[in-house]
């Protein structure tokens, strides 16, 4: 796979790197497979798991970019909540598939799992909220 190549800079102190275990459990949080955040990364798969099995140390490139994974979701989570805020019975539609996710909005590239993990944490902060499948079947 040819994708960028994530290297440390220059004296860059080994306190500082992500661990393994950061690096899953930011991951898992997300809702971000593997395989989805490789393509995202432009590695294999293979490396997302040598990282996550702490067999190769995280480049500082890839801590970086989960970071911005990290903002980017917590501004869409806090967008939605302000929306919400205020709203007598709020509610909000989350997909079951990436295909279903994506036909309903094109303009976003993270997966329906992304979605879900962030509607959970949209959840948490909105007492009350409906969450349904766009075929208006709650679950």
């Amino acid at each position: 796979m040819n994708g960028p190549a994530y290297t440390d800079p220059a004296g860059m102190p080994e306190d500082e790197r992500m661990t393994d275990a950061e690096f899953r459990v930011v991951r898992d949080f997300l809702g971000l497979t593997g395989e989805w955040l490789a393509g995202h990364l432009g590695v294999s798969s293979r490396t997302v798991r040598h990282w996550e099995q702490g067999k190769f140390a995280i480049p500082d490139g890839v801590r970086l970019e989960i970071e911005d994974l990290e903002a980017r979701t917590g501004v869409f989570v806090s967008g939605v909540i302000e929306k919400l805020q205020g709203i007598p019975e709020p509610g909000v539609i989350t997909y079951r598939s990436d295909t279903e996710y994506h036909a309903a909005h094109p303009e976003i590239p993270f997966p329906a799992s992304w979605h879900r993990a962030a509607v959970a944490r949209i959840a948490q902060e909105v007492p009350g909220l409906a969450i349904a499948y766009p075929d208006g079947q709650e679950r």
